[in-house]
């Protein structure tokens, strides 16, 4: 097929690959230099988002934030330039951001008055699962138009799910964003409570492993805390936007979401340090301010 993608950041290049990687023709658009590894894999760079729209059959996007998207969509040089309008067949434009679920709504009506189909599909697993093609990957939007893409989002995930309609798919990314940040506070608190009371942590993490406070995030991320590697997979600043999202949600819903309003403050805390830019692992290192003692030496 042939396959436009727009954003080739760290979660992107990797996607990206796996499918030029499955014999797919690629045409690519960043704002950055595309990386060398994208047009190894023969992938063609284009001058603009409208171009590789005016390419490809289907274009994914994966980008930072919500005017990002817009931006690329709807700009000047951008997709929605390049869409053929009611030609057949329908060109399709998929969406793997994390951004406003309310905004996507709106984005998809524009896009198919334009005569073109979209689906919102953004991912969870980071750097990891985008390497390794095992994304879980959430979507919004019609059925048809997701059983064509499917067989491409199997190239770079493993749990593929249609929620409903456009937006859906962008509500479940901010329910899952939500979890992962209450989970990563709570086994910071855990850890940093466990080391001032002079236990090693390592050694309760371990324990804790075989329990039911087991965990994906303590077995990760309560790693990272304790190894002090905080090179990022997924960034505290974007952490931040995906919870100023749910908070947003929550407020135009009347939905009171007082546990993730916390995990906001502890990643405020964490940006007013400098550390907006580690891995959101490190919102431990609020918790060890606070408490004036760390979880392990650096």
């Amino acid at each position: 097929m042939k396959i436009g993608f727009i954003g080739l950041g760290i979660m992107g290049t990797p996607m990206a690959l796996h499918l030029a990687g499955a014999g797919h023709t690629l045409f690519v658009h960043t704002r950055s230099r595309v990386p060398e590894a994208v047009t190894a894999a023969g992938a063609t760079a284009c001058a603009s988002a409208a171009e590789v729209a005016r390419q490809a059959d289907i274009t994914f996007t994966m980008l930072p934030d919500t005017p990002d998207v817009e931006a690329v969509l709807f700009g000047p040089h951008g997709v929605a330039e390049g869409l053929p309008g009611a030609a057949a067949p329908r060109r399709i434009v998929v969406d793997m951001s994390s951004i406003s679920p309310t905004a996507t709504k709106a984005f998809a009506a524009r896009i198919n008055a334009l005569g073109a189909d979209y689906l919102d599909a953004p991912v969870s697993g980071g750097e990891v699962g985008a390497k390794a093609g095992t994304l879980t990957i959430m979507c919004g939007g019609d059925e048809a138009v997701f059983n064509t893409v499917r067989p491409l989002f199997e190239l770079m995930g493993k749990n593929i799910t249609l929620v409903g309609g456009n937006g859906d798919g962008q509500t479940t990314k901010v329910a899952n964003q939500i979890i992962v940040a209450l989970n990563i506070a709570a086994v910071s608190e855990a850890l940093v409570f466990a080391a001032k009371a002079g236990a090693d942590p390592a050694k309760v993490r371990q324990a804790l492993m075989g329990g039911f406070a087991a965990s994906r995030i303590l077995e990760v991320h309560g790693e990272r805390m304790i190894k002090r590697t905080f090179a990022p997979g997924f960034r505290i600043r974007l952490h931040q936007k995906d919870l100023a999202l749910a908070l947003q949600g929550a407020r135009e819903l009347g939905v009171a979401l007082p546990q993730t309003a916390g995990a906001a403050q502890l990643m405020q805390a964490c940006a007013a340090h400098g550390d907006a830019d580690l891995d959101h692992s490190a919102l431990v290192q609020a918790l060890e301010r606070m408490a004036g003692h760390a979880v392990a030496e650096a």
